[in-house]
């Protein structure tokens, strides 16, 4: 459903993205990870035309490339900055850009009150977004983006700043539109919704994919080594360790052991692991 092949895209002397060559599979919802700067919102910009690459190409299904409009009209992108008009109510924001995916009369109208539906605002469809929690207008901004039922979905950072509940519906909301058959990149910082919603990750850092697979293959290949974590009368005692016999083994040589617990690697260990623990305030 997307094709990004040896894309290249530099500012100045800054190489943003890197002959980054990557393929999304039509169904299936794909998580996309990188540290702040690492050229993800890079890719993101031209995989929606609004940027075009120095070299490579970039094509969506069997539309061809973003930058042409009839290529968008496949394509829905929910931006991490909230793209709504506060002092228009969720009905009158759906109206606006329903028409400007060309939707009209009727077909508008039905649209609307799906979308609506779908992330259950409709009973405040009347009530102007500035009276909206973050959280709701989280919702609306999906809405705006589905509207038009795209074959393929761009959602950035989609439930940044929202509470568990809003979250959690928001989720649903993203795996009900792949079980309709839409397509879903999905860029987050929040490791366990990736775990939970994505058929597939790509990790990118400084331009370059630096791994790629399920959460399951990426553990395995990236993941390292379990770690024990003993408790005795003297405190805690942590093991690194790959496998159980060697645990009970380090365990056995414990005196006074009142507990332990086993902690698995995660993706987000995984993530520091690839690209470092220094902060990114860029």
């Amino acid at each position: 459903m997307l094709r990004l092949t040896h894309l290249t895209k530099s500012f100045g002397s800054l190489t943003a993205v890197n002959d980054l060559s990557l393929e999304i599979q039509e169904g299936e919802i794909f998580g996309f990870l990188g540290p702040n700067g690492a050229g993800k919102s890079t890719v993101v910009n031209m995989a929606t035309g609004r940027l075009g690459p120095d070299s490579g190409q970039i094509e969506i299904g069997n539309w061809g490339a973003p930058t042409q409009a009839s290529t968008r009209s496949h394509l829905g992108v929910a931006p991490q900055q909230i793209s709504l008009y506060d002092e228009l109510s969720a009905r009158e924001n759906l109206l606006f850009f329903g028409s400007i995916y060309g939707l009209q009369g009727a077909t508008l109208q039905k649209q609307v009150d799906w979308a609506l539906e779908f992330v259950n605002i409709r009973d405040r469809e009347n009530d102007p977004l500035h009276a909206f929690s973050g959280g709701m207008m989280r919702r609306v901004n999906l809405a705006a983006a589905i509207l038009h039922e795209p074959e393929l979905l761009i959602l950035d950072e989609p439930t940044v700043g929202v509470d568990p509940q809003s979250r959690n519906a928001i989720l649903e909301r993203i795996q009900d539109m792949r079980h309709r058959g839409c397509t879903i990149v999905y860029t987050s910082h929040y490791m366990e919704e990736v775990e939970r919603i994505c058929d597939r990750v790509g990790i990118i850092d400084h331009g370059k994919l630096l791994t790629l697979g399920t959460v399951e293959d990426i553990l395995s290949e990236h993941g390292q080594s379990h770690k024990v974590i003993a408790t005795t009368q003297s405190g805690e005692e942590h093991f690194d360790v790959t496998d159980p016999a060697e645990a009970l083994r380090a365990l056995a040589r414990i005196p006074e052991l009142i507990e332990f617990r086993t902690e698995k690697p995660t993706l987000e260990t995984v993530f520091l692991n690839l690209t470092g623990r220094s902060l990114r305030d860029q």
